[in-house]
Order: C-alpha cells, then sequence, then structure tokens
C-alpha cells in the first residue's frame, strides 16, 4: 500500500467478506453530542498510513474500520491527545509536524480543522501541553531553546515563555550536538511546568533521539503563576524520557502523583529503564521509589513503553523477549507484555487474557474511557485478537476486535 494519501473520506456500504461486522453500526443521525473515534494503521511504516472512522455507540463485536462509511483516510494514523472532549493531534494527515485539531460534526464526518505548524525536520517538533481552555506550551524545532505559548480553543500561537532557558542549561560538552527544553517531555502540575532539557549527540531528524549524553534525565522547573524558570531536577542512572509523539508516556495516578516513562538507553534498545515518580505536592524526583525494567525481568535488556496511573498502580508494558534492531522486533514484533504493578510494595502480575501485542508507540496502550480501563492490543499474526480489552484487577477480556489494520488509538470526541 502506498504510503502517502490524499486526504479523503472513504464511503462503503458493502463490506468485503474478509471483513465482515458482527455488529451493526448504528446510522449517525446528526443528533449526537458526542461519538467514538477509532484509528487504525494500514501498515507500520514512519508516515503510518490509516483510516480514522466515528462511531455512534461504543462498538461492539467485529469491526472494519476502513470501510466504515465515515472512514477518513490519511498519514498519522497513530494516537492523539484529548482534552476536554477534544482531540489534538502532533501530526497532520500528511504528516507535517505541529498541534492539530481533529473536529467532529454532528453527523460523524472527520476533519482537520486549525492547526499550529512548526519546524518539520527534528523529532519532537509540536510537544505540547494543555494547561486551560485558553492556554497550552509547545515545543518548536525552530527554536529549540523556547517554550511557545498557545491558545488551544482556537489552536493559535500567544508568544512564548520570557525567559532565557540556553543561558541558564546550556552546557558545553564536546560531545553535544544539539541542546533544547522541552522536546520530549511537557507536563503541568500543582502551577508548575516540567520540560525535559535535552543533551544529545544526534543530529537531523535524529537530534534527541536515544542519544542522550548523560546517563541521567534532566527536568527544568517553571513556576506557571510567574512563568519563572525556578530549578531543574534529575532522574539518576537512565536516559531517553518519554517519547515524541501523541503518547506522552507519563501518567497522574489519582491521588495527583506524577510518574514518567524513562526508555533507558544508550540506543533504542533500553537498559536502565526505569519509571520515575513526583508526588503530589512536591518538585523533586521521589528519590525513596522507582520501578525499573530489571525489577521485572532479571536480564536488562529491555525497556518500558506505556505507563498508565489508577488507585495506587500501574499498568505498563514491557518487552518479554530481548529487543533487536537486526531485525527490528521494537514495532512489529508481537512481543509487549501488560504488567499490573502495585505501586506501595512493587509487586508485579502479569495480566490474563490478552496476547502479545505490538508496541503502541504513539498510541496509549492502557487508557481510561466510560468508566473502563482499556488495553490496546494488536497481534495481527493471530485471528481475532487485535483489538480494545476492558481491564478488570489483573485480567482482561475483550470488548471489540479489529480485523483490519492495525489498532492504534480510540477515544470519544464532542461534535463541533
Amino acid at each position: 500500500m502506498k504510503t502517502k494519501f490524499i486526504f479523503q473520506a472513504i464511503a462503503i456500504s458493502i463490506f468485503a467478506l474478509s471483513a465482515c461486522s458482527d455488529n451493526d453500526t448504528p446510522e449517525i443521525d446528526g443528533n449526537n453530542e458526542s461519538v467514538y473515534i477509532l484509528q487504525t494503521m494500514s501498515e507500520v511504516t514512519q508516515q503510518k498510513p490509516g483510516f480514522m472512522s466515528s462511531y455512534t455507540e461504543f462498538p461492539t463485536g467485529t469491526i472494519s474500520n476502513s470501510s466504515q462509511p465515515t472512514a477518513l483516510q490519511g498519514q498519522a494514523n497513530e494516537g492523539f491527545r484529548n482534552y476536554n472532549g477534544q482531540i489534538f493531534k502532533m501530526f497532520s494527515s500528511s504528516f507535517q509536524r505541529g498541534i492539530y485539531r481533529v473536529n467532529v460534526s454532528a453527523q460523524g464526518a472527520i476533519s482537520y480543522g486549525a492547526s499550529i505548524v512548526t519546524g518539520n525536520s527534528i523529532n519532537g517538533s509540536g510537544n505540547f501541553v494543555v494547561e486551560n481552555d485558553t492556554k497550552g506550551y509547545f515545543w518548536d524545532a525552530n527554536e529549540p531553546w523556547a517554550i511557545q505559548t498557545f491558545n488551544p480553543s482556537v489552536v493559535q500561537k500567544t508568544g512564548k515563555i520570557d525567559q532565557d532557558f540556553q543561558s541558564k542549561l546550556q552546557k558545553q560538552d564536546s560531545r553535544i550536538t544539539f541542546q533544547g527544553i522541552g522536546q520530549h517531555f511537557l507536563a503541568i502540575k500543582g502551577g508548575k511546568l516540567y520540560a525535559d532539557v535535552v543533551y544529545s549527540s544526534g543530529t537531523g531528524l535524529q537530534s534527541g533521539m536515544f542519544n542522550d549524553v548523560f546517563s541521567e534525565v534532566t527536568i527544568a522547573v517553571i513556576d506557571l503563576t510567574t512563568q519563572k524558570y525556578e530549578k531543574t531536577i534529575t532522574i539518576p542512572n537512565t536516559r531517553s524520557i518519554g517519547f515524541i509523539n501523541d503518547n506522552e508516556m507519563y501518567s497522574f495516578d489519582t491521588n495527583g502523583d506524577l510518574y514518567i516513562l524513562c526508555q533507558g538507553g544508550p540506543g533504542p534498545l533500553g537498559g536502565s529503564s526505569k519509571i520515575a515518580r513526583i508526588k503530589a505536592a512536591e518538585t523533586d524526583i521521589d528519590s525513596t521509589w522507582e520501578l525499573n525494567y530489571k525489577d521485572i525481568y532479571s536480564e536488562d535488556k529491555g525497556k518500558f513503553t506505556s505507563v498508565f496511573a489508577r488507585n495506587g498502580q500501574l499498568v505498563v508494558t514491557a518487552n518479554d523477549v530481548p529487543l533487536s534492531t537486526t531485525p527490528n522486533n521494537i514495532n512489529t514484533g508481537e512481543i509487549w507484555k501488560f504488567y499490573v504493578v502495585d505501586i506501595a510494595s512493587g509487586n508485579h502480575t502479569a495480566v490474563e487474557g490478552v496476547e502479545l501485542s505490538t508496541n503502541s508507540g504513539g498510541a496509549y496502550a492502557t487508557f481510561e474511557l466510560d468508566g473502563k480501563t482499556i488495553l490496546r492490543i494488536n497481534a495481527p499474526s493471530k485471528a481475532g485478537v487485535s483489538g480494545f480489552y476492558e481491564l478488570n484487577g489483573t485480567a482482561a477480556k475483550q470488548l471489540f476486535h479489529v480485523s483490519d489494520g492495525h489498532v492504534t488509538g480510540f477515544t470519544k470526541a464532542k461534535v463541533r
């Protein structure tokens, strides 16, 4: 399949026999206040071609996503972020980096709306966080030492934080070829903005990509009331905080504690991968708690790729076999296993009822929707497996199966 698509809606009324559906999707009558959005990739490539489709009711049975009357074809179909029922993405349908709002009409038609286009030459451009309806922060590769501001309600740039981060945070080291702030990680907690500080040996598109110079992660803390830089904090003995896709790779527990995923390294194969914590009422990394990949597997030959926190537990994914780039099993290998971790004790339990999955990448592997904790499982080599599952305790049961493509995002959006 070609990896570059014309942005278009696909209307198909008869399903192919290989993609028949067990459920009858209700007709979209134009009276809906919100709809469900399902996203699939046609193939696992850098441009992430595929489809987004809308559903008036929570899907059941077997779904052919590309065959829905509302199916919208394009690139960058690997995840999205939802704020108050609005969908935002870091990529346009033609894979241009930035901040893009996805609109859904009362009839279920999906389209890309207002946007902020950012530099397209470095990964992470367009990484953003929303503070409230009218204020958010983002990173533009064209100005790596600046934190930009924008209005999410209209998706327009409003300026930047008036701080000289470069003079405060830049390091002189011959190994560093790229530096900046906020490329991978922007989070807001307790009136503070947390932004990662990048010290990379990479160049071009690979700047900041699994090539951290130092064996620690540095985070700047910025007070949002004064808009002033306060201090830096570090996560020791790890590298590669989060990633630079629509999946932020951090999560807030219900008590306000923030859990931050570091993929480790050097390189993309992990090693020293960990999840760190900033407690709700604090601004420093909690030195008394961390979850390491090697706490789950005796050999430190992998990494975490997702984290979800709720009610004193984490749901994480970790590779069940060693990672490799030749052949590359990181994104296409069905090797990622779900675990439920008790935060207080550190005890971990493998989730029952699910197969090993491919890497969720820019999509959320675990998320909450309609009061359900949902797991994304993508295992194309196994019939009837790929889809979304509800987690109860440490066991999961399939909610619906997706018969075509690679399962990525699922969310609920207000119509507009």
